[in-house]
């Protein structure tokens, strides 16, 4: 199973991904932000979420959770032109505390039912898939203030149903730690460098045997992982915005040898980053 890296940077709120096509390719994966999915025009196709596996019918609407398993196969599709808009938010965009306040408590509720997948009625999917699709036209904080309108109708909507009898989460690990924090915003703003696990361990001021035990337990992998997974995802955020190459590309985003950067990216993501860039022909926006 993928863990997909996705492009959304600490300085974003959203991505939005809309796209035509007549088939879905993508493996089953998973990740830390959370999505929302609107599909038209794929009945025959499949979804998978967590343990849950249903043929779907014209039109849908899911939001997915963080770190939950899923994926849209093919499967009895006829070959019809599928309309797709993917919204993906970080799973912390409304902070804890806010979404705790008496107005936002069904957010809230859904949130907590979204680790196990939702699906929502045909009637809902078929009023706010409109209000999706015209998201990408409206910019800056509205566009934030839109998304938390469509989020809110959602969490107000009627014969949701989940998807999977249990989370199939990946374990989520919470920080917890001003060292690491520390850490992780050296290597947000140094990742195009060179960076060594003895800078970070003084960072965190501690042996370098040590801080990767340390790191690894409250992050749930290695120090090395962790910077690769960061540059992978500053890769695949300058393969769609920029026309840089894909050697460009690679050397800017701290890799120092270009069949090393192929050799991860598609360990990573399952596609060479020729095949990504080409992949997400659609239109995408970032908050």
């Amino acid at each position: 199973m993928l863990k997909e890296i996705t492009p959304l940077t600490n300085g974003d709120c959203f991505t939005i991904f809309e796209r035509k096509k007549h088939n879905f390719d993508f493996p089953l994966h998973y990740h830390e932000e959370m999505e929302l999915n609107f599909i038209s025009n794929a009945c025959g196709a499949r979804r998978v979420v967590g343990d849950h596996i249903e043929e779907i019918g014209d039109i849908e609407l899911v939001l997915i959770g963080s770190n939950l398993p899923h994926v849209w196969e093919t499967h009895n599709l006829d070959g019809r032109e599928i309309h797709e808009v993917t919204i993906q938010f970080h799973k912390d965009l409304f902070d804890e505390k806010f979404l705790r306040r008496n107005q936002l408590r069904v957010v809230r509720e859904m949130f907590e039912k979204s680790k196990c997948g939702i699906l929502f009625s045909k009637e809902t999917a078929q009023l706010i898939g409109p209000k999706l699709v015209k998201l990408n036209k409206k910019h800056g904080f509205d566009s934030v203030l839109e998304l938390m309108s469509i989020l809110h109708d959602l969490s107000t909507s009627r014969n949701m149903r989940t998807l999977s009898d249990s989370t199939f989460s990946h374990a989520e690990f919470s920080y917890n730690s001003r060292r690491v924090e520390k850490v992780m915003e050296y290597i947000n703003f140094n990742f195009d460098k060179q960076v060594s696990l003895a800078e970070v361990a003084r960072i965190a001021s501690m042996t370098e045997v040590s801080f990767s035990r340390f790191f690894k337990s409250r992050t749930g992998i290695s120090f090395t992982d962790s910077l690769t997974e960061i540059r992978l995802g500053h890769a695949s955020r300058k393969l769609i915005d920029t026309t840089e190459s894909v050697a460009e590309v690679a050397y800017n985003c701290g890799f120092n040898n270009i069949s090393n950067f192929n050799r991860i990216f598609k360990k990573k993501k399952g596609c060479t980053p020729k095949e990504f860039r080409d992949n997400l022909s659609g239109n995408r926006v970032f908050v």
